[in-house]
C-alpha cells in the first residue's frame, strides 16, 4: 500500500483530498489538528506517533522529525543500499507529502502581535519534509498548494501516480515555497533586530496579483506583485467597481498620481498621464477641484488617469464623462456618480478606502539595472514649511507661500529636470523631463499660457525639483510674470539666480531638499 503524510495549516480541501487517496489504496499519516479534522471526516488515520513510536511533544514543536519520517522521505527506490538500509531500519517509503506551513505571514499582519507568538509561528518541522521530499521529487510526490489537489488526483487515477513532469514541477514549487517564507521570516526578524536596511545580501518576496496582458508595450510580458503587507491606503489595496482588466501601464501611472494627491490634506484633483502630472488642483470641493485639473491641461487630460482624494458625487461624474479617461481612482462614489460613470464601458473605476495613508517610511524603491538592482528608501519626505530659507530680498506673500508649497508637491512627482507653475492652488504649467532645465521651464510656460492665457501666469508661482545651474530660469520666470519661485539650491552659481530674483523683484525660497524623479 501506498502512503502519504499529511500536515496542512490551511486545511482547504483537505478533506476532499484524503478521502480520494484513501479511495484509491493510499495509506493515510497524520498529525495533530490534521489528523482530527481527517477522522471527524470518517477517514482512517494513521497518527504520526505510530510511525515515529515516539509521542509528540513540547507543545507539538516535535512531532516529524524522526528517521521514520525523514528516511521515508530521502530514501532512493532504486538504490539498493537504501533499500537495505530501510529494511534493517524498518524504515517505509512515503509516497506522497501534503504540507502547508504556519501561517507566519499571517500573524505577523495582525494589529500589534507579539514577538513570541511570531516566533512560535516558524514552522521547522514543515519546511524541512518539503524540501526532504522535493529533494527526491524522482520517488514522492510533494505538495505545498491546494490548488495542485485536483491535478494530482487526476494523474493517480488514471496512471497510478503523478508523472515525472509533475513531480518535478511540484517540488520546484516548494522549494519557491520556502524560500518566500524564509524571506518573510527573515526580513521581519530584521526589522526587530535593528540589522541595517541594506545588508550584505537581500532577498525580497512578492505576491502575484494578476497577469497582464502585456508590460510597457504588446511585445513584453507583465504581471503586478505585491509586497508582503497590509495593503491599506496602498496601490494594491485598490478594489475595480468597473471596466476592463487593468494594464501595466494603468498601474505604474496610477501610482504616480495616487501618490501625488496624498501630499494634499484639502480637497484636491490630480490628473495624471504617462506617469507626470499634466492638471493637479485644489479646492473646497472634489467638483471645483476637478475643473481646476482640467482646465490646467484639457488635451493631456484626454486618455489620462484621475485621482480624487474625496468622494465623487455625479456632479463631477458628469464633468468627468464628457472626455475619455482610463481611470478614475476615489476612496468613496456616491450611488448616482457610479451610474453615470458605468455608462462608459471602458473606463476603470477604482476605489481605495484609505486613500491618506502612506507607505511605511521604511518602505524601498526598486530600479533594475543590467545585472543589478538600485535599491533606495522611498522618497516620502515632506517639506517643512519653517524650514525654508528666505535668500531674496523680498519675500513671499502668505498667498504666494500658499501656491509655492502648492507647486512644490505637484514637481516632486514630476520626471526630472522638472517645472511646476501654480497660481490659486491649481496647476498652471508643467514642465517634465527635459534634458535641461530651461527646457523645462521655457515648456511650463508655454503651456500654461496656451491653455490658460498669458495673464493666467502673471502672480503665478514656479517650483524646480533641483536647482538653478544658471540664471535662465529666473529671467524666463520675470518675462511670464512669475512672482515667487521655490527650489532646493545648492549650487555654485546660487548667487546669480539670486541676484536676477533680485532685479525682476521676485521672491525666492530655498528648500535644501531636492526631488530628482528619473
Amino acid at each position: 500500500m501506498k502512503r502519504a503524510l499529511l500536515s496542512v495549516s490551511d486545511k482547504t480541501g483537505i478533506v476532499e483530498f484524503a478521502k480520494e487517496l484513501a479511495a484509491n489504496g493510499f495509506e493515510i499519516i497524520s498529525t495533530g489538528g490534521t489528523s482530527n479534522a481527517l477522522e471527524q471526516a470518517g477517514l482512517k488515520v494513521t497518527n504520526i506517533s505510530d510511525v515515529t513510536g515516539f509521542p509528540e511533544c513540547l507543545d507539538g514543536r516535535l512531532k516529524t522529525l524522526h528517521p521514520n519520517i525523514h528516511g521515508g522521505l530521502l530514501a532512493l527506490r532504486d538504490n539498493e543500499t537504501h533499500v537495505k538500509e530501510m529494511a534493517d531500519l524498518g524504515i517505509q517509503p512515503i509516497d506522497l507529502l501534503v504540507v502547508n506551513l504556519y501561517p507566519f505571514k499571517q500573524t505577523i499582519m495582525k494589529e500589534n502581535v507579539l514577538l513570541e507568538e511570531a516566533i512560535e509561528n516558524i514552522d521547522i518541522g514543515g519546511p524541512t519534509m518539503l524540501r526532504a521530499a522535493a529533494k527526491n521529487y524522482n520517488h514522492v510526490a510533494v505538495l505545498v498548494d491546494p490548488a495542485d489537489y485536483g491535478r494530482v488526483m487526476e494523474e493517480i487515477k488514471e496512471k497510478g501516480g503523478c508523472t515525472p513532469e509533475t513531480k518535478f514541477y511540484l517540488a520546484a514549487k516548494v522549494f519557491m515555497h520556502t524560500a518566500s517564507y524564509d524571506t518573510i521570516i527573515s526580513g521581519y526578524l530584521n526589522e526587530k533586530a535593528g540589522i541595517e536596511q541594506f545588508p550584505e545580501t537581500l532577498s525580497l518576496t512578492y505576491e502575484k496579483v494578476q497577469e497582464m496582458r502585456y508590460g510597457e508595450n504588446p511585445h513584453q510580458s507583465a504581471a503586478f506583485y505585491k509586497e508582503v503587507n497590509d495593503s491599506k491606503g496602498l496601490l494594491t489595496g485598490i478594489v475595480q467597481l468597473h471596466g476592463k482588466e487593468l494594464s501595466f501601464n494603468n498601474i505604474n501611472d496610477t501610482h504616480g498620481a495616487l501618490e501625488l494627491t496624498k501630499e494634499y490634506t484639502e480637497p484636491t484633483v490630480v490628473a495624471c498621464k504617462h506617469s507626470n502630472p499634466c492638471g493637479v488642483g485644489s479646492a473646497a470641493t472634489i467638483y471645483e477641484a476637478y475643473l481646476k485639473a482640467y482646465n490646467a491641461d484639457p488635451v493631456s487630460i484626454f486618455g489620462g488617469i484621475i485621482v480624487c482624494n474625496g468622494t465623487v458625487d455625479e456632479q463631477t461624474a458628469t464633468e468627468i464623462n464628457k472626455i475619455f479617461v482610463e481611470i478614475i481612482l476615489a476612496p468613496s462614489f456616491t450611488d448616482g456618480a457610479l451610474e453615470i460613470l458605468k455608462k462608459k464601458k471602458n473606463i476603470r473605476i477604482l476605489m481605495l478606502e484609505n486613500m491618506k495613508q502612506k507607505q511605511p517610511k521604511d518602505a524601498l524603491d526598486f530600479k533594475k539595472v543590467s545585472g543589478g538592482l538600485l535599491v533606495q528608501n522611498i522618497d516620502n519626505e515632506l517639506l517643512i514649511e519653517s524650514q525654508l530659507s528666505y535668500v531674496t530680498e523680498k519675500r513671499p506673500t502668505e498667498k504666494e507661500t500658499e501656491d509655492l508649497i502648492f507647486a512644490w508637491k505637484v514637481v516632486k512627482y514630476t520626471k526630472s529636470n522638472g517645472i511646476a507653475i501654480g497660481k490659486d492652488k491649481q496647476s498652471v504649467g508643467i514642465g517634465p523631463g527635459q534634458v535641461n532645465r530651461i527646457w523645462a521651464c521655457k515648456q511650463a510656460i508655454e503651456h500654461g499660457m496656451e491653455f490658460l492665457g498669458a495673464d493666467a501666469l502673471k502672480g503665478s508661482v514656479l517650483a524646480s525639483d533641483a536647482y538653478f545651474p544658471f540664471p535662465d530660469c529666473v529671467e524666463a520666470a520675470a518675462n511670464a510674470g512669475i512672482t515667487a519661485i521655490i527650489q532646493p539650491g545648492g549650487s555654485v552659481n546660487d548667487q546669480d539666480s539670486i541676484d536676477a530674483c533680485n532685479k525682476a523683484g521676485i521672491a525666492m525660497v530655498f528648500t535644501g531638499m531636492r526631488h530628482f524623479r528619473h
